[in-house]
């Protein structure tokens, strides 16, 4: 079994800037797990765990769920928390572009008839870049320290393709591994 998800990389340049702002921001904030900056992508779809024929199928139907769309610019601001700041769970940074909302849901539609629940909850898109392992006080404060860094630009990509990803859990982290390439039609 193969646990997978179809997601989209960030652009290196957009990386090593939210990295940076990482870098300031660590130290004000305990009991953080980052993720490395390799890992850093944006999930269309968590898949769980897949057999390994359904590898062909799922990219089929990606590639036609995505056919209609164009390469276009995603936008990466500012850092977020889930649930909320008081009770953050999950650190992100918001990602903004206009055809997202449509891919998703694009990308959901063709995959349901193959057994992937389509989400019931809205759609947010974001970059994971740290999860809290428990609960803690020092969230009460979170978000004053992220204030700083409210609407600040970490930068914006074009992208052409959405990856289906093989997810293999270790002790220091995942480590994603592209299965398949399903490229968006030109500009």
């Amino acid at each position: 079994m193969i646990r997978a998800f179809i997601g989209v990389q960030i652009a290196p340049q957009v990386r090593a800037r939210i990295s940076e702002a990482i870098a300031q921001l660590a130290p004000e904030l305990s009991g953080i797990r980052w993720v490395r900056e390799e890992n850093f992508h944006f999930t269309l779809k968590f898949l769980g765990l897949i057999e390994e024929p359904q590898i062909e199928i799922i990219s089929d139907a990606l590639a036609r769920a995505i056919q209609p769309f164009r390469r276009f610019t995603i936008s990466a601001k500012s850092f977020g928390a889930f649930p909320e700041f008081k009770r953050a769970r999950v650190l992100w940074v918001g990602l903004e572009g206009n055809a997202m909302p449509a891919l998703a849901k694009a990308v959901e539609s063709v995959l349901e008839p193959f057994g992937f629940p389509a989400e019931n909850r809205i759609f947010r898109p974001h970059l994971t870049i740290g999860r809290w392992r428990q609960p803690m006080g020092a969230q009460q404060q979170l978000e004053g320290k992220l204030k700083r860094w409210k609407n600040f630009d970490f930068g914006e990509f074009s992208f052409d393709e959405v990856i289906l990803f093989r997810s293999v859990l270790k002790p220091g982290g995942a480590v994603y591994r592209p299965l398949k390439e399903v490229a968006l039609a030109g500009e």
